[in-house]
C-alpha cells in the first residue's frame, strides 16, 4: 500500500462502509468531486454504498440522473472534460453496455484525439459478479472487454483496504477508471486505515507466499484461491496466491517473478473462460523468460460459456469455487494438465 496518511489508525469496516469513507473524504477536501447515477441519492444506490451522502453533500454534489446509462454517462464524461471529477455509478456493471458510446468511444480516446490538450478524469463504479440470484442480466464480469481498450484503467479491489485506497488512487488519475467491486464483497470486513491514503493501480499484491505453484487470482476469487491454497498446505502443496488488483494496468513483473519461482501457473476469474484475462496473462508469461521456468502447461480456470444461470446451484457451477480451484491446483501440482 502506498500511503500518504493523515491518521496511522486502522478500524473494521466493511466493504460497501470503505467505498463510501473514500468517497466522502474526496468530497470533503475536493469541492470538484461529485457523484452521479440511478438512485444513489435517497435511496443510497441498488447496493447501499451511498446512503447518508446526499444528506451531508446536498443534491447538487449527489446527483440521481435519469434511467438512462448512456445519457447519465456523457454527462459524466462532459462533466470531467470541464474540470470537474465525477464517479458515476452503475447500478449493475452489466447496464454499461449501455453506455459503451461514451466510455469506450469517448471518455477512453479523448485525450489521445486532443493531442493531451484535454483529460477525463471519471471515474465509474461497477457492481459486478454472480452469487446473488440476479440471473443473467445482472450477474457478468465484464471487466476484459473493458481491459481491452487503450485509454481506460480498470481495476478489482478485493479487501476494503483496497476498495478505499484503490478508489481514492483512482480519483487522482487524469484518466478513466472503471472500478469493478464484486456484489459478494460489499458485506466484507476488514482492516482500513483512517485518513486519507491511495493504493497504486497497476500494482498486484502477494496474498499468501508459496513456492510449488502460484495462484493468479482477481475480487472475490482471491479469497477462494486463498482458502484452497489453506488446504492445499495440509496436503504438502505450497501455494503462492497473488492478487492482481489491476486488470489494466497488469502488473506483469509480480506475476513473472513468481512464475520463476514456483515453475507453475494457474489463473483463476470469475468472467467467461475464453478471451479473457487468463489468456492474456498466458501469453503475457509465454512471452518472457518465467517461460524457459515452467514445469507444466499454464492452466486457467475461468467462468462457464454460458450466461449466468438464475438456479443458484447451476450459478454456482458457472463460476469457479473453492472445490474447483482445489482440484485444478492439485492436477497442476501432479503435472496432469
Amino acid at each position: 500500500m502506498d500511503v500518504t496518511a493523515q491518521e496511522t489508525s486502522t478500524r473494521t469496516l466493511s466493504y460497501s462502509e470503505a467505498i463510501r469513507e473514500a468517497m466522502a473524504l474526496a468530497m470533503e477536501a475536493d469541492p470538484t468531486v461529485i457523484l452521479m447515477g440511478e438512485d444513489i441519492g435517497v435511496y443510497g444506490g441498488a447496493f447501499q454504498v451511498t446512503l447518508d451522502l446526499v444528506d451531508r453533500f446536498g443534491p447538487d454534489r449527489v446527483m440521481d440522473t435519469p434511467i438512462s446509462e448512456l445519457g447519465g454517462a456523457g454527462v459524466a464524461v462532459g462533466a470531467a472534460l470541464t474540470g470537474l471529477k465525477p464517479i458515476f455509478e452503475f447500478q449493475f456493471s452489466d447496464f454499461a453496455t449501455l453506455a459503451m458510446e461514451q466510455i469506450v468511444n469517448q471518455a477512453a480516446k479523448l485525450r489521445y484525439m486532443l493531442g493531451g490538450e484535454a483529460s477525463v478524469p471519471v471515474v465509474f463504479r461497477m457492481p459486478a459478479g454472480s452469487g446473488t440470484g440476479a440471473a443473467a442480466q445482472h450477474s457478468q464480469s465484464l471487466e476484459a472487454w473493458f481491459g481491452h481498450v487503450p485509454g481506460l484503467k480498470v481495476i478489482q479491489p478485493s479487501t476494503p483496504e483496497d476498495a478505499k485506497g484503490m478508489l481514492l488512487a483512482a480519483l487522482a488519475d487524469p484518466d478513466p477508471v472503471l472500478v469493478f467491486e464484486h456484489k459478494l464483497l460489499y458485506k466484507m470486513k476488514g482492516e482500513v486505515p483512517a485518513g486519507y491514503y491511495t493504493t497504486p493501480i497497476g500494482k498486484a499484491a502477494v496474498r499468501r507466499a508459496g513456492s510449488d505453484l502460484t495462484i493468479v487470482a482477481a475480487s472475490i476469487m482471491v479469497h477462494r484461491a486463498l482458502e484452497a491454497a489453506e488446504q492445499l498446505a495440509g496436503e504438502g502443496v505450497s501455494a503462492e496466491v497473488i492478487d492482481l488488483r489491476s486488470i489494466r494496468p497488469i502488473d506483469h513483473e509480480t506475476i513473472v517473478a513468481s512464475v520463476r519461482k514456483t515453475g507453475r501457473l494457474l489463473i483463476v476469474y470469475e468472467g467467461v473462460k475464453s478471451y479473457g484475462i487468463g489468456a492474456e496473462i498466458s501469453a503475457m508469461v509465454a512471452e518472457s523468460d518465467a517461460f524457459d521456468f515452467l514445469d507444466a502447461p499454464i492452466l486457467r480456470l475461468g467462468g462457464a460459456e454460458a450466461p449466468i444461470p438464475y438456479n443458484p446451484d447451476l450459478e454456482r457451477a458457472a463460476v469457479p469455487q473453492v472445490d474447483t480451484i482445489l482440484a485444478a491446483a492439485r492436477r497442476l501440482a501432479r503435472r496432469e494438465v
